[in-house]
């Protein structure tokens, strides 16, 4: 089929887009779609003509295009060239922030876009990003949005590029007042953590292994600085969590000696949020994260918070909807716990006593996993037979240890 053909084709459907009827919408970007598969630069270049030439267009009809879009590139990327990359980077860049006002239908189509494309042309895709974070002005929250997406999406791509936008993000943290902006830069801010963990521990594979954690140890904790000391005391639910599942992996890349000094404030911290919201299991999943941060610099701060972090974490074993996940919760502490056996057993034991048989079959599961977790055959054959100072017991056997 000829090209002129493909575009006539192509222009006809997307002047359907704007049917009132959601089922020919639908069926139009899925003819898209499949005339995407066939001729996927020609078909790209002429829903990025349309847009541009119809700037009156809805967004609905703006994000269905888009969403189209974003179907074909997932599959078929690899086969534009430069040329039609740059065009459509710059059209989804333009949508994505030509409102200042949250249209997330739209907004999110958009970054999809640039995320798609992002997984072959990152560069061209960071330097457009790059452009729209202005000195001393907020960036749209969309690309934090898309930022943070492609920072999963495309870890060796992004993490090159991560000093040039913490260096460009820091300066204007504070200027965040409103939630949702605080929100996105929390998600923004946890991604960019996960995206240079995951680079640092591939480093055999990643396209610059010279990179070390130092290339953002101090950005990450001046960042560390706003969330935990000022936005961690938000009222707003939402932001408290987004600001410590940020903290988990942001604790990796923490100097080793301020990890060290935020400990005796940081532990405690995250504890006190488990009597504020009854769903805690992203507040134990980055408890966890940090105590394996706090264990991997070899913390001495850990003994001395290990009491208060076992009681917090048991009390959630039998609170849980299901044993797995209360026994997951506590067995985070695993690490840390299995280098005191002693003290562990001493917290573990006196509570298989307890007539809750909830408790006592949780409390079987934790020590079993903390028994599986424990690195070396020493460790396990402590934790197995305790010292004296913690004489074994003899609990009352629950009816069935997998209930």
């Amino acid at each position: 089929m000829a090209e002129s053909s493909i575009k006539k084709l192509a222009s006809t459907l997307l002047d359907a887009i704007t049917d009132k009827d959601p089922l020919v919408q639908e069926q139009v970007c899925s003819a898209l779609c499949s005339l995407g598969e066939v001729r996927p630069v020609e078909t790209l270049r002429t829903c990025e003509e349309y847009l541009r030439q119809h700037d009156k267009l809805a967004h609905p009809y703006r994000a269905a295009v888009l969403r189209a879009m974003e179907r074909v590139l997932n599959s078929r990327a690899s086969e534009l060239d430069k040329d039609t990359a740059s065009t459509i980077i710059l059209l989804a860049s333009s949508e994505m922030t030509k409102t200042k006002d949250l249209v997330w239908d739209w907004q999110q189509a958009a970054s999809g876009v640039l995320v798609a494309v992002g997984r072959q042309f990152i560069s061209k895709v960071m330097e457009e990003l790059l452009r729209r974070l202005q000195p001393g002005t907020l960036p749209h929250c969309a690309v934090l949005h898309t930022l943070a997406s492609l920072s999963v999406a495309n870890a060796f791509g992004v993490v090159p590029f991560l000093p040039s936008v913490l260096s460009s993000l820091l300066p204007v943290l504070g200027m965040a007042k409103q939630d949702t902006v605080r929100v996105a830069f929390c998600s923004a801010l946890q991604r960019f953590s996960e995206g240079a963990l995951e680079y640092l521990a591939n480093l055999d594979r990643a396209p610059d292994p010279t990179v070390r954690k130092d290339a953002f140890a101090a950005d990450i904790f001046s960042a560390y600085d706003v969330l935990f000391h000022q936005w961690l005391q938000s009222r707003e639910a939402k932001l408290r969590l987004a600001v410590v599942e940020a903290l988990g992996p942001m604790s990796h890349l923490l100097p080793s000696e301020r990890l060290e000094e935020q400990l005796p404030k940081l532990l405690p911290g995250i504890l006190a949020l488990y009597k504020k919201h009854s769903e805690t299991f992203y507040l134990s999943k980055s408890l966890g994260q940090i105590l394996e941060a706090a264990v991997s610099v070899g913390s001495r701060t850990l003994e001395t918070q290990l009491d208060a972090l076992l009681a917090a974490l048991h009390s959630q074993v039998g609170g849980s909807a299901h044993l797995s996940m209360g026994k997951s919760k506590l067995g985070w502490t695993a690490q840390p716990s299995c280098s005191l056996p002693d003290r562990l057993l001493a917290f573990l034991l006196p509570r298989l006593d307890t007539s809750n048989e909830r408790i006592r079959v949780g409390t079987l599961q934790v020590v079993r996993h903390v028994i599986n977790s424990a690195g070396s055959t020493n460790t396990r054959m402590q934790l197995m037979s305790p010292s004296p100072a913690c004489p074994a017991r003899t609990p009352p056997q629950p009816a069935d240890l997998t209930a």
